[in-house]
Formats: C-alpha cells, sequence, structure tokens
C-alpha cells in the first residue's frame, strides 16, 4: 500500500510519458492519502464486524436490550414526577375534584 507512517512516498515517473507524469504522481499520492485513513478509521475492524454473524446478532440484541431498559425506566420515571406533581394539586378547587376522582378510580382498581 505504500509507506503509512505519515509521510507521502516520493514515487519514480520517468518511466511514463512526460504528459502522465504529473498525473501518475498526483494520483499516487491520493492513493496513499487513501490507504493511511483507511488504517485509521479501522476499515478492518469494521469489516470484520460486519461480515461475522455471530457479532452481528450479539451486538444489535445487546443494542435493543439497551434501548428497551432505557425506554422503561425513563418513562417510570416520568410518570412517577407526573403522578407526584399531579398529587400536589388534589386540593386544588376545579382540577383537584377532577383529580380526586381519577385517584378514586385507581385505587379502586388497583
Amino acid at each position: 500500500m505504500g509507506n503509512l507512517t505519515g509521510k507521502m512516498k516520493n514515487y519514480e515517473v520517468d518511466d511514463h510519458p512526460f504528459e502522465l507524469r504529473h498525473e501518475v504522481k498526483r494520483l499516487n499520492t491520493r492513493l496513499d492519502q487513501i490507504a493511511e485513513s483507511l488504517e485509521k478509521s479501522e476499515f478492518k475492524d469494521i469489516l470484520e464486524n460486519y461480515t461475522d454473524p455471530k457479532k452481528r446478532i450479539i451486538t444489535n440484541l445487546m443494542a435493543g436490550v439497551s434501548r428497551g431498559l432505557g425506554l422503561s425506566l425513563g418513562t417510570f420515571i416520568v410518570l412517577g414526577i407526573l403522578g407526584y406533581v399531579l398529587s400536589l394539586f388534589v386540593n386544588v378547587p376545579v382540577i383537584g375534584e377532577y383529580l380526586a376522582e381519577i385517584k378514586k378510580y385507581i385505587d379502586a382498581n388497583s
């Protein structure tokens, strides 16, 4: 692939016709840059992860479990806070009567 240590390799272009020398040199330099960026992005690891079905299944399973658990806990916390805030308004004249009826209904059915 060429020299991937961060320094660009100097290519011999004397064996090419004069009009192509600059283009060949530019393309070789660009190929070195692409190779270096692929190495930095750990493209090999990404390919191994997506070509191995076991790794993909385990990764997706863990992601799904994490999302489901987070959604459940988040919903529980938000509804708990909402219930607490609404319980503070039970003594308010108009809203309190409506909330008291809802509370009686919930207590009767639980």
